[in-house]
């Protein structure tokens, strides 16, 4: 079970929690997500929310494989090739997380990831049950 720390209206807006606390349960260490194509095999290379959209729900599939979801992930690390999606990384998050239990985070500009097209990685860590 993962208690939330309360958000200030800042940490709202940006959809992150300051911390979250767990103990007990299942600790799920996600390597990095990346995606240059969706579900149906179609290149979104340079789609940044074509990407976005396939992480988290490759991040869920995993999850799921474990015995969880999207909403046991407690913290994640984003890495972003441009400053400029900061903001619609943000808002796309928020949508992940209805619940408003959003997961502590860090979004980090990075000039390049592991190929050409790739324009976000995400990496978390997941706790089921407890």
């Amino acid at each position: 079970m993962a208690e939330y720390l309360e958000k200030s209206e800042f940490q709202k807006s940006r959809a992150f929690s300051p911390a979250v606390i767990t103990q007990g349960g299942k600790t799920v260490w996600l390597a990095g997500q990346t995606a240059t194509k969706d579900e149906q095999g179609n290149d979104i290379s340079g789609n940044f929310e074509a990407q976005v959209r396939a992480l988290f729900g490759g991040i869920d599939k995993t999850l799921k494989r474990t015995g969880g979801s999207l909403a046991n992930l407690v913290t994640m690390t984003v890495f972003i090739t441009d400053p400029r999606y900061g903001d619609k990384f943000v808002e796309m998050r928020a949508g992940f997380f209805p619940d408003g239990n959003f997961p502590a985070s860090a979004l980090i500009t990075i000039a390049h990831l592991a190929r050409p097209g790739m324009l976000i990685e995400i990496q978390g860590v997941a706790v089921i049950g407890g």
